[in-house]
């Protein structure tokens, strides 16, 4: 089973929209990584967000590029909610699944698959990025890869 962790896109400042939607460069980041992801024909059966609205667009221009309909609002995943908890959650998965979440959730996340102190910061996230894990024959977790939209051609 892979696990697929994105950072939403690039939100407008607080001060600009308090409900934090997509900025213009988050929407481009977001959508070059969307057509990344199925050029790689990386298509997860589903997709789920936190609920805030720069998760939901995220998600939603996910679902519509690689024709997923299967969109949830999946709850434990916000900035600072606790890893652990979650973590329990992601064993319990059966098929390959995106969520589209928060710093510093997404990065503890992986730390703590990975058997490692949440605070050790195994990856460098950035709005739009996604990281590729994967659940071993031996229920372990690996890093398959990960992608920043900074790497991808503009």
């Amino acid at each position: 089973m892979k696990l697929y962790l994105m950072q939403h896109g690039q939100a407008e400042p607080k001060e600009v929209n308090a409900d934090r939607p997509l900025s213009e460069q988050g929407n481009r980041e977001v959508q070059a990584m969307a057509e990344f992801l199925q050029r790689a024909n990386i298509i997860p059966e589903k997709i789920f967000h936190s609920g805030k609205l720069r998760a939901q667009q995220t998600a939603e221009i996910l679902g519509r590029q690689l024709s997923i309909d299967a969109l949830d609002v999946i709850q434990g995943i916000n900035p600072n909610d606790d890893v652990n908890s979650f973590a329990e959650e992601v064993d319990n998965l059966e098929h390959d699944t995106c969520l589209v979440g928060h710093l510093p959730f997404m990065a503890r996340l992986v730390s703590c698959l990975m058997n490692v102190d949440i605070e050790t910061g195994l990856v460098d996230f950035m709005p739009a990025s996604v990281i590729c894990m994967e659940r071993s024959q031996e229920e372990l977790w690996v890093i398959n890869w990960m992608v920043r939209p900074d790497l991808l051609p503009s």
